[in-house]
């Protein structure tokens, strides 16, 4: 179904915000899918009932990865949620459930595979070790930025493909929210040269950025935002990263760690996406369905520059509380990129799916790089030598 006829479906109550959200978002989901993959052994901890109908009103659950006290990451669900219910005028209702009350925060993607909930919100790099491809739906080392990636999934292949993969496991994305360019985490020790990467216990997101990582010497973990605070107290954890200032923050990672690094190459823009279920969705009406599209582009809106806001108030907050600001030297920066090229060679020799989208993504990268080189960036470098 095209935008034009999920707008005409709306209904008169909704149909020019509908029109309006469609027309910045939209995005097709109706390319056939694959078989689907066998499941993995993980499953949801309680799985949820698929949406009934109470009269006329129509309830959906969605799962996040995230805590309720990230408002941001956790919050665009709830905007969502808001949303929904808001064009609806009441009749579509979506419940949001935080990590650990359906499923654990990473059961997501098998609780969609299973049917066994309607949506959930996360971060596609958490499932990379089912698919390495995965890592390209948020972000991969030295990949795009925030802009470029709602750009290559919306104009260019980049939804299409992710949506191919996703698809073997009942569900295809919309947008939820992006991060931005993100910070390069929290050290106990000053990292001055690749060799301090050596040994070195930290909590990172997965896929290529992990792999990445190891090549360098890094011992990789993979765990919730929520554990990582401990961890890094017990010294079971030397370093950690998150997202940026503002969640940071909230973790409250500065009060055990003070070297506080930017430059993070592994995340110019991390994006978080809607897992929708494609059985549930398919029974929604157009005017629902048309709905669900454009919330989803509300909650992606309002998040993404909700971080734009908040993160330099809370940087301003974490340096004055004594958080030391570093940043990657040029010597770690071009060690990364040497990993990371490493990384993308075995991954495309051994898996065409994975070697598909990132000829994609680098192909748009560059062209983005070109137009950026004489736009946004001449344009940031003058502003930033000027006193204003």
């Amino acid at each position: 179904m095209d935008r034009r006829s999920l707008v005409k479906g709306a209904g008169a109550a909704g149909a020019a915000v509908v029109a309006g959200m469609l027309a910045a978002c939209g995005k097709k989901e109706d390319a056939p899918a694959p078989a689907p993959a066998p499941a993995p052994a993980a499953a949801p901890a309680s799985p949820a009932a698929p949406a009934v109908h109470a009269g006329e009103t129509v309830r959906w659950r969605l799962a996040t990865s995230f805590p309720k006290s990230l408002e941001t990451l956790h919050g665009c669900a709830v905007k969502f949620s808001e949303t929904v219910k808001q064009l609806s005028g009441g009749k579509f209702e979506v419940s949001v459930h935080a990590a650990g009350e359906l499923m654990p925060a990473f059961g997501i993607v098998d609780a969609l595979a299973d049917d066994s909930i309607e949506m959930g919100e996360s971060a596609s790099y958490y499932y990379a070790g089912k698919d390495p491809a995965f890592s390209f739906g948020t972000a991969v080392p030295f990949g795009l930025t925030a802009q470029q990636m709602l750009a290559w999934k919306l104009h260019g292949n980049g939804g299409k493909l992710m949506d191919e993969l996703y698809g073997r496991y009942n569900f295809f994305a919309l947008p939820a929210l992006n991060t931005g360019t993100q910070m390069g985490g929290w050290y106990r020790k000053e990292m001055n040269k690749p060799e301090d990467c050596k040994g070195l216990k930290m909590r990172l997101g997965g896929g290529v950025f992990g792999e990445s990582m190891a090549k360098l010497g890094v011992v990789a973990q993979s765990m919730p935002g929520g554990e990582v605070y401990q961890a890094l107290e017990k010294g079971t954890l030397d370093a950690a990263e998150f997202v940026g200032p503002y969640d940071d923050e909230k973790m409250g990672w500065n009060k055990v760690v003070k070297y506080y690094y930017y430059g993070g190459w592994f995340e110019g823009g991390a994006e978080l996406e809607f897992y929708i279920n494609k059985k549930a969705f398919a029974k929604l009406s157009p005017e629902n369905q048309a709905i669900v599209r454009a919330a989803a582009a509300v909650a992606y809106s309002d998040g993404t520059t909700k971080y734009l806001h908040l993160n330099p108030i809370s940087l301003k907050r974490l340096v004055a509380s004594g958080t030391q600001l570093k940043r990657f030297n040029k010597e770690i920066i071009q060690a990364a990129f040497k990993a990371t090229e490493e990384v993308y060679a075995e991954h495309s020799a051994k898996d065409p799916f994975f070697k598909k989208v990132f000829e994609d993504m680098r192909a748009f990268q560059r062209d983005q790089i070109l137009w950026n080189r004489i736009s946004e960036l001449v344009y940031t470098q003058d502003m930033a030598s000027l006193k204003i």
